[in-house]
């Protein structure tokens, strides 16, 4: 993640945590939903604020937000992989998780380069080319 994006996501992340230690699920999760703006490029940082809502969702006891986040869980390693990131999406239980939303505008410069479909041709590609590779191996008897 570059520097400024990082920093940006941590601040909304110990805002976050703030906001949980005292209590304040609402403003708790309304950061949450920044820094998942902030971190869903990254592994990491996308799994780490599908892991909080989940938490808030259960200690809201609202099973529909549990659930949702248990599913998104899931498909944070396949999207990473694929690279299919829409931009703008808030990550929570109650918004489709592949639905691309208006960006706050103090985001705006951390995604002016970002094309989702550049990502998932990128990673198509390179995915295409270790297989080729693989079943060349096989096929030679390389593997």
């Amino acid at each position: 993640m570059k520097t400024e994006l990082a920093a940006s996501f941590h601040k909304e992340m110990k805002a976050a945590r703030a906001a949980w230690a005292h209590n304040d699920l609402k403003a708790c999760f309304k950061h949450l939903e920044r820094a998942h703006i902030l971190g869903q490029r990254n592994l990491w940082s996308h799994f780490l604020t599908h892991t909080w809502m989940l938490r808030v969702g259960w200690r809201q006891r609202d099973y529909h937000e549990v659930f949702g986040q248990i599913l998104r869980l899931v498909a944070t390693l396949p999207g990473a992989l694929i690279g299919w990131v829409p931009a703008g999406n808030t990550g929570g239980a109650k918004v489709p998780a592949l639905k691309q939303m208006p960006l706050p505008p103090e985001f705006e410069a951390y995604f002016a380069e970002h094309s989702m479909l550049r990502g998932v041709l990128l990673r198509l590609a390179v995915i295409s080319v270790v297989i080729a590779l693989v079943v060349i191996a096989r096929w030679y008897g390389w593997w």
